[in-house]
């Protein structure tokens, strides 16, 4: 089969509305079947979805392997998305965040079963991530402390809460 992608030029951008359009065409796209929409899909926003997963999980296998379970449940449930509940973005990073905090809950229910608090600690020591994986953290990073940035301190002291260490209301 034909594959294909959608890639924005370097130091170009859609228009902010003209990127959620084509987000969201391409999940109706992947909702009626067609792969090469899941594909252009996730060409358009992985890489903020990995960021966001490593910067959650701090682990780039983990984060690489949760990615790959993100867009399978797009696959799986790209029919029941709504623009009127949300931008795209905001329905896959939705999606990641949960399936990053299952995996972090899965893996510390393993380590307290297996696991003796020293290695616990040498591996967290010990976890490093390549150039590349860095760089793209870092962007996915200030562009999230940008926005975090822009709220007040006490929405951004819960929103951090939320997110990033899974505590609910």
């Amino acid at each position: 089969g034909e594959t294909w992608s959608v890639t924005v030029p370097p130091n170009q951008t859609a228009p902010e509305g003209g990127a959620e359009q084509r987000q969201a065409d391409l999940i109706r796209g992947a909702a009626s079947g067609d792969q090469h929409a899941l594909a252009a899909l996730y060409d358009a926003t992985s890489r903020t979805v990995y960021g966001l997963l490593l910067r959650i999980l701090a682990d780039a296998s983990a984060a690489e392997e949760v990615l790959l379970d993100v867009y399978e449940q797009v696959w799986r449930q790209a029919g029941q998305y709504s623009r009127e509940r949300g931008s795209p973005l905001a329905w896959l990073t939705t999606i990641a965040r949960s399936r990053a905090i299952d995996r972090l809950r899965r893996g510390r229910r393993e380590q307290q079963n297996t696991e003796p608090l020293e290695g616990i600690v040498s591996t967290a020591r010990a976890g490093g991530a390549s150039a590349e994986e860095n760089v793209l953290a870092g962007e996915v990073r200030d562009v999230v402390r940008k926005a975090l940035d822009s709220l007040a301190p006490e929405q951004r002291e819960v929103i951090e809460l939320a997110y990033y260490s899974g505590m609910s209301h």
